[in-house]
């Protein structure tokens, strides 16, 4: 399959460059930047970028490249450190810049053949980028013209067109360069020569494939929450390989108001899979009982998920094999070689050392919009499509502190309120992700003529494309006063409701 392999250098956004490679249809994955050149050479990519990262390419410990990539006659793209380290590693000069550049700059084209194909030569407002660097290019490598610069930076781009290696000193994967993906696609296919055929359809295809190759005749169970992450794998590995797979449904307790009446209904009756379902309510809020860390909340449930599949597993035929609906950004966030931990997803940081199955992850690659699609593609129900991501843990993440039955009924109420206020007003497919969190903290309020000291519930709807980043959702007031004034009324043990206006980053979507 035609590819194109990001070497990630722990830039922060390196997932990002893969999402804009994939909206144009050509498959990418990120890989270590010390991926060896034998590798690289099997895998024959059509093109491989680099990724910006937070070193100085004249550091002790920054990451190197061996030189033998640069003679596999791949095309190149360097992005910010991806570009410097090409230029310091062909020869080229890189130093302090006097003047160090965040945030948008003006770039002015020298040169608008390849890489800036559809560009004005010059100065031209539309020709601004997203810097963020304080080393710069003070002489291109041996063999590489200037394709632009800018008023601090005399490098912002350049190439060797016979070599087919190019770099850019800013950002073309994020927003605030209007015409990066412009770029982006320039290299894809006026450098690299893809041919875009990656689709859904494609993905499926090979993806069945690969799982049939790992599972053989094995059986295969698969965690089903009822969310659009393990309905798709779900729905991938049955597409794969029939009756060997067995889904189960864990009810832990922290599912949401009537959603496990719903997961049943609608697996049950719509869906032609085996599923068997487990009521674990007690034994998962036994284990979390007393603690207030949301890192050992999440890892005791992820311990615990996976001590009931391999129970359930030796009653449906010694199944070998656990299917879960692990995202791109799971795994980002849990933590990698190059990106700290961020928070750990009970389906990667939370899992067992000892655990006893083969994972198959066949969405491990995906953001959650391209889940949407596949979704689509596969035939999944609207309910599912558009349904908001929940956390495996639950609502244990969303009860500030300690989990106590009575504060889950409680958020069950509140949250219930919260979506059934945004789905009257017709902004549910707006909105990212939205939910209520109960807070640790009570406050005092009037009722009745009457002293109350409850609970504080907070309301959190966000916008976003994958999760990776998000903004608040500004929601109508009038549906603030709504969902207020039906919790007060409707929600013993509330007295007071706030809502979250914090962007990701500097905070999380979950507050836990």
């Amino acid at each position: 399959m035609e590819s194109v392999l990001i070497l990630d250098f722990g830039a922060q956004y390196s997932q990002l460059i893969a999402r804009r490679v994939r909206e144009q249809n050509v498959y990418c994955e990120i890989v270590p930047y010390n991926i060896s050149v034998e590798e690289l050479r099997e895998r024959a990519p059509q093109g491989i970028i680099f990724s910006g990262g937070p070193r100085s390419v004249y550091g002790e410990q920054s990451p190197r490249l061996d030189a033998g990539v640069f003679e596999l006659g791949i095309p190149i793209l360097g992005i910010c450190y991806g570009l410097q380290l090409l230029t310091y590693q062909l020869g080229g000069e890189v130093q302090a810049a006097q003047k160090r550049e965040y945030g948008k700059a003006a770039i002015i084209v020298d040169d608008n053949q390849d890489l800036l194909a559809g560009h004005q030569l010059g100065s031209d407002q539309s020709q601004t980028a997203w810097m963020s660097h304080s080393d710069y290019i003070t002489q291109p490598a041996p063999g590489f013209e200037i394709l632009a610069h800018t008023e601090h930076c005399p490098v912002a781009a350049v190439g060797h067109r016979q070599r087919k290696i190019f770099g850019v000193q800013f950002h073309p994967e994020v927003v605030h360069t209007p015409r990066g993906r412009e770029i982006l696609h320039n290299f894809l296919f006026n450098i690299c020569h893809c041919s875009g055929d990656w689709t859904m359809e494609s993905f499926i295809d090979t993806s069945v494939e690969a799982i049939r190759l790992q599972v053989g005749a094995g059986q295969v169970v698969c965690g089903l929450s009822g969310g659009i992450d393990s309905s798709v794998a779900a729905a991938l590995v049955h597409r794969a390989v029939g009756d060997q797979l067995t889904c189960i449904y864990v009810d832990h307790g922290f599912m949401r108001k009537g959603e496990t009446e719903q997961i049943l209904t609608t697996f049950g009756r719509d869906f032609a899979m085996k599923l068997v379902h487990v009521d674990a309510r007690q034994r998962f809020l036994d284990k979390v009982a007393g603690i207030a860390d949301p890192e050992v909340k999440r890892k005791r449930i992820g311990n615990e998920f996976i001590r009931v599949f391999e129970e359930e597993a030796v009653r449906v035929g010694d199944a070998a094999f656990l299917v879960q609906g692990t995202l791109y950004p799971d795994i980002i966030e849990s933590g990698t070689e190059h990106a700290a931990v961020i928070k750990s997803h009970h389906n990667v940081g939370g899992l067992p050392d000892d655990m006893e199955f083969d994972l198959v992850e066949p969405l491990k690659a995906l953001f959650k919009d391209e889940v949407r699609q596949l979704a689509k593609e596969l035939g999944l129900p609207e309910e599912i499509v558009y349904r908001h991501p929940f956390p495996g843990p639950g609502l244990a993440i969303r009860v500030i502190g300690e989990i106590t039955g009575e504060k889950l009924d409680l958020l069950r109420d509140v949250d219930h309120i919260f979506i059934d206020e945004i789905r009257r007003a017709g902004l549910y497919k707006d909105i990212w992700q939205a939910f209520a969190v109960l807070t640790n903290t009570r406050t005092v309020g009037v009722m009745g003529d009457e002293r109350t000291y409850d609970y504080v519930a907070a309301l959190r709807a966000v916008a976003s494309e994958d999760g990776m980043t998000s903004d608040w959702y500004r929601m109508p007031y009038e549906v603030l006063e709504s969902t207020s004034r039906r919790i007060m009324n409707e929600v013993q043990g509330v007295n007071r409701v706030v809502y979250d206006v914090s962007s990701k980053p500097p905070s999380t979507i979950e507050w836990e």
